[in-house]
């Protein structure tokens, strides 16, 4: 027998939620076969199997939050590469598609009368598809269990989502394309078997509550009673976030610095930049004198060890870029910053960005950060916030938003100028603010006269 465990699968992780099972008791799995989908505070992974061999028993429920080393399922090992005749004949059925009379799926809590087109993945009817393709299935309104996979096994890829959705438009189901399609009954299992966890996911969350202009929530008449459109569930990277901030603000004395930056100048770069055929943006050039400041002040780019009562000053510049997306806060990491160019930092955080949008960071993309930017100006209608810090890291620098400003110049005259408001947040532990202050100010000075940076880069 083989315990498959939840292993750390990121940086620091120490928890995850347990998205849905992949498998079912009876499968016959080869060795890196996607088992299980977890949540962790930062992406969505799936557990490979470690072995070969037959799903014994599934020992959790999809929702469940479990520790770094909690068994998850368990594998009845082949021995000498010989199925069992029960995991034969699933195998057999994954390799050739099955006629509809000889097909028997058993669907849980699935309404009798689903229609599944023939050939999807007879792990007893379970939807091979990654996380990412499920997420984009949903988003385009697609019941993947009418989708026909083209993959290996039958399983279902981004491109056979896109296809389905193109046939549709034009009136014509995936169903009638593929072939036959059969009536699949609801199956339900004697009470004295083991209960197996649903594996199905839902089409879509459920949606947040509507604001009033007064802040008011409008409600259904429900006499006082909350309806699902009350409720969001509080779980998945979400739980797993407000866990990470909770430790980071009951470890982390933040204390918050703000600061006005003119980017009058680097905007007139940014314009003669773009007229030569080229694009930078602006914070591609933010990261850049970041880390040229981290080198004169790298106190912020340190790590504090209570236990050996030790400050570390790492030489390594590798710079989190908060990222808004629709299943929460992600920060992907731009690594060895301070070896880059500004051509390179943009290119890089542009593939990140995509890449987080996508739900297709892996465990690099988001590991080892130093220090994190968060970049809320494009968002607008924000002057300034109090940032919670990524801990173990020792600060974090927020962007806020431009607005264009009557400014009294050197000469005592008033100018119309770009001023950016920023906030940074330090362990007091590690800095104080009069050294915060200092790296803010060389941050300006860089800023506000861009054409320094040649200086710092020769």
């Amino acid at each position: 027998m083989v315990e498959v465990k939840l292993h750390d699968i990121g940086e620091g992780m120490t928890e995850a939620d347990i998205n849905c099972y992949l498998v079912k008791p009876g499968d016959f799995v080869k060795a890196d076969d996607p088992l299980v989908e977890v949540q962790t505070d930062k992406m969505t992974a799936e557990i490979p199997a470690p072995r070969s061999g037959v799903i014994k028993e599934l020992l959790l429920t999809p929702g469940q939050t479990v520790k770094v080393g909690t068994t998850l399922l368990i594998i009845e090992e082949s021995s000498g590469g010989v199925q069992t005749s029960e995991s034969q004949k699933v195998a057999d059925v994954v390799k050739t598609e099955a006629k509809p009379e000889e097909t028997a799926v058993a669907v849980l809590d699935r309404p009798a009368g689903v229609k599944v087109p023939v050939g999807v993945s007879a792990r007893l009817g379970q939807i091979l598809a990654s996380p990412y393709t499920r997420k984009v299935a949903r988003e385009n309104a697609v019941n993947i269990m009418e989708v026909k996979g083209t993959g290996p096994a039958g399983r279902i890829t981004e491109e056979d989502i896109l296809a389905f959705v193109k046939l549709r438009e034009h009136g014509v189901s995936s169903t009638s394309e593929a072939g036959s399609e059969q009536e699949i009954p609801n199956i339900s299992q004697p009470a004295s078997e083991q209960e197996v966890p649903n594996v199905s996911k839902p089409a879509s969350e459920p949606k947040a509550p509507k604001v009033s202009e007064v802040g008011s929530e409008e409600r259904a008449p429900t006499e006082n009673k909350l309806s699902h459109q009350d409720i969001l569930p509080f779980r998945g990277r979400r739980k797993q976030i407000a866990k990470k901030m909770v430790q980071s603000m009951y470890t982390i004395p933040h204390c918050t610095h703000f600061e006005e930056i003119d980017v009058s100048e680097l905007i007139a770069l940014r314009e003669e930049i773009k007229g030569s055929g080229s694009s930078i943006s602006a914070t591609a050039f933010f990261i850049k004198v970041l880390s040229i400041a981290l080198k004169e002040f790298p106190i912020f780019n340190a790590k504090l060890d209570e236990e050996n009562e030790n400050i570390q000053l790492l030489r390594e510049h590798h710079i989190g870029i908060a990222v808004d997306t629709p299943e929460g806060l992600i920060v992907p990491v731009i690594r060895n910053v301070e070896q880059m160019n500004l051509k390179q930092i943009h290119d890089e955080m542009k593939r990140l960005t995509k890449l987080a949008l996508d739900d297709k960071l892996t465990v690099k993309d988001i590991s080892g950060g130093t220090f994190t930017i968060s970049n809320v100006g494009p968002l607008g209608g924000s002057i300034g916030a109090t940032p919670i810090i990524q801990h173990p890291q020792t600060a974090l620098v927020s962007f806020h938003k431009t607005k264009k400003r009557p400014v009294v110049t050197d000469q005592d005259e008033i100018a119309i100028r770009s001023i950016m408001n920023l906030s940074m947040a330090f362990d007091h532990r590690v800095a104080d603010g009069a050294t915060a202050v200092a790296y803010t100010n060389r941050f300006a000075q860089l800023i506000e006269n861009p054409k320094m940076m040649l200086l710092e880069l020769m």
